[in-house]
């Protein structure tokens, strides 16, 4: 499957935040997360794993309530059931990739 980036649809989130629905099959799916500077993906857990990848941007994540600053190049692996969110600091774009998808986003 290819998906290209002009055909992903944009879904709004939180206040400054975008998410679109990269490339998915049941097992695992791909999102392309735009925030605004200082947009926050608020507090939730799920079943499903995640890593988050910063492609541009810096971040504040809290896992579990310990928060990390990671920047672009670093990635985040968030166990199923683990409490998190994120914090913009900057205009940024997060890649997460979900395990299995989430259908809630289809």
């Amino acid at each position: 499957m290819v998906v290209y980036h002009r055909d992903a649809k944009v879904t709004p989130c939180e206040p400054g935040v975008e998410r679109r629905v990269l490339a998915y099959n049941e097992k695992v799916m791909m999102c392309e997360i735009h925030f605004d500077a200082g947009a926050e993906g608020y507090l939730h857990s799920h079943v499903h794993e995640q890593v988050s990848y910063v492609k541009t941007g810096e971040f504040v994540f809290t896992i579990d309530g310990e928060s990390n600053v990671v920047k672009e190049g670093d990635s985040v692996l968030i166990p199923s059931g683990a409490e998190h969110g994120v914090l913009a600091r900057t205009e940024g774009i997060l890649v997460d990739v979900f395990s299995p998808m989430r259908e809630t986003f289809v």
